[in-house]
């Protein structure tokens, strides 16, 4: 069986990482997508385009709470919704994870993924590595002008 690839974007700390280890775990072919960091708008979309898009916003407060090793401020918060407004426009899921837990995100994506009648393997997917794909210049993340 061929399952449907769900790719996940979103914010730096949105749990993009965490939502894509729990749909692995319940059998879903997804992917995270590390568009927050591309100057290429459709970059999520490229390579292999996915059958569904989940898009994760979070607030300012909750990236500062989630990644305190990173100095977050609103221009830098700007840069990256830029980054990705093509990929949230075309998102068949918004969740704002700011005040939710990793369990009640997961449960929001898997209720969509159900009524949308996508098809999970009958096990576990291999686990993918860990993004954590903050990346860091004297303490912040490195946002390139362009």
């Amino acid at each position: 069986m061929k399952l449907d690839l769900v790719k996940i974007v979103g914010v730096s700390a949105a749990g993009k990482s965490t939502l894509v280890a729990g749909l692995r775990r319940l059998g879903y072919n997804a992917r995270p997508v590390a568009q927050e960091h591309s100057q290429v708008p459709d970059m999520w979309q490229r390579i292999r385009p996915p059958n569904w898009l989940i898009f994760l916003d979070a607030d300012l407060a909750a990236q500062g709470e989630r990644r305190p090793d990173v100095s977050w401020d609103e221009p830098w918060r700007r840069t990256e919704l830029e980054r990705l407004a093509h990929a949230r426009i075309h998102a068949d899921l918004v969740i704002d994870t700011s005040l939710l837990s990793p369990e009640s995100v997961l449960n929001q994506a898997v209720s969509f993924l159900q009524i949308s009648s996508v098809e999970a393997a009958s096990g576990p997917l291999a686990a993918l590595p860990r993004t954590g794909s903050v990346w860091h210049q004297g303490g912040r993340p490195d946002l390139p002008s362009g």
